[in-house]
C-alpha cells in the first residue's frame, strides 16, 4: 500500500510480471492478467485498509478477519499485461456494523483499466 486514509481510501500497487504462473494458460501467445485476480486484488486493498485503520485505532488486528461478500458494477476497459504496474484505488462508499462497501478503480499509467464495487465484512476470528 502506498497511501492509506483511515477508513476512507487507499491505494495499492501490483507489478505484473511474466513469471506469474497464470500466464502459461491465460493466454500463452498474448498474456493477460486474469480479471478475477484484478477484482480479488481490489478487495484485498480494501481489507488491508480496514486492518490498518483498525490498528491505528488500537483494535487488535490479529483477532479480525475480512470476508469478501460481493462484487457489483465491474467493468474491464483494457487488459493488464506483463510489464504493467496496476494502481488499485479503493474508497469507502458505505460502512455499517462491520460491513463496508468500496468503490474501486484500477489504473495503469494513469489510464482506467477496470472498475467496480466490492463489499466486505469485518468479523472477529474466534480461533
Amino acid at each position: 500500500m502506498v497511501d492509506i486514509k483511515p477508513f476512507e481510501s487507499a491505494v495499492g500497487i501490483k507489478n505484473v510480471t511474466y513469471s506469474e504462473p497464470w500466464f502459461t494458460g491465460h493466454f500463452p501467445q498474448t498474456p493477460v492478467f486474469p480479471g478475477v485476480l484484478i477484482i480479488e486484488a481490489m478487495a484485498q486493498a480494501a481489507a488491508i485498509m480496514i486492518a490498518h485503520s483498525s490498528k491505528m485505532q488500537g483494535i487488535e488486528v490479529e483477532a479480525e478477519l475480512v470476508y469478501f461478500m460481493s462484487i457489483d458494477k465491474v467493468r474491464f476497459r483494457q487488459p493488464a499485461k506483463p510489464g504493467d504496474q496496476m494502481h488499485f484505488h479503493v474508497q469507502t462508499l458505505k460502512h455499517r456494523l462491520g460491513v463496508y462497501k468500496f468503490g474501486g478503480k484500477v489504473k495503469v499509467d494513469g489510464n482506467l483499466i477496470a472498475e467496480g464495487e466490492v463489499m466486505v465484512m469485518n468479523v472477529k476470528n474466534e480461533h
